[in-house]
């Protein structure tokens, strides 16, 4: 049971948690990829789930390689085409407003941990309308580690001015839950519904099918 009374800081990841972007991810990357060569598909991006796009790009080479372009062309090109899809396709996941109205009507401060780059922050929260939802945003682009470390959301914490052990971080995919654990903090699990079944994932705190799903719970438990 969760009792938001319990916390003072909710921290959100971004893609497949307040945007259903990861679709967007796999179609960017997939016509990349393919541009130069490297015939992997969607299927084949669940083994990168939650890397920063740097690292999936240097993933990929590695694994596939490719010679037309460099790792850094590469992933500055799915940059583009996720600024592209994101304009045409910025709409909230289910709950996402409510919830974050919901919160900040309790008085916990808000903030946004992912491991997307700042120029598709500004492009999802321009999109939703939710740019002054956050206190604090940070992107594991800044960070020396991307998630599973945990550095992004300490940053969060550390930036929010709240002890690590009052946070509560809602995620969506494996790598995430494992840096906001390793962060020492409470961690939801709402998982993204075009991924494989992870059962992995268990390893969270809460487990919800949907946004919906978690304001209704901490609704009628505060």
């Amino acid at each position: 049971m969760i009792k938001v009374q319990d916390f003072e800081a909710v921290i959100f990841d971004m893609d497949g948690v307040l945007i259903d972007s990861e679709p967007l991810w796999k179609i960017a990357m997939e016509e990349a990829f393919h541009s130069v060569g490297c015939m992997i598909t969607k299927k084949d991006f669940q083994k990168t789930v939650g890397l920063r796009i740097d690292e999936v790009v240097e993933y990929w080479h590695k694994h596939s390689g490719w010679k037309d372009l460099s790792v850094k062309e590469v992933e500055d090109l799915i940059i583009q085409k996720m600024v592209r899809l994101i304009k045409e396709n910025g709409d909230p996941l289910v709950g996402v407003l409510d919830t974050i109205s919901f919160l900040k009507s309790q008085g916990l401060k808000v903030g946004l941990a992912t491991s997307s780059y700042n120029i598709l922050i500004d492009k999802v929260l321009d999109a939703l309308g939710i740019r002054d939802a956050f206190d604090v945003v940070n992107s594991a682009e800044d960070e020396e580690f991307g998630k599973p470390h945990p550095a992004v959301y300490l940053t969060v914490a550390n930036k929010l001015k709240v002890d690590p052990i009052k946070c509560l971080v809602i995620e969506d995919s494996l790598n995430g839950v494992i840096a906001g654990m390793a962060a020492k903090m409470n961690v939801v699990c709402i998982p993204e519904k075009t991924h494989n079944p992870e059962r992995k994932l268990q390893l969270a705190h809460y487990l919800f099918e949907d946004m919906a799903l978690f304001l209704e719970h901490i609704k009628s438990n505060s």
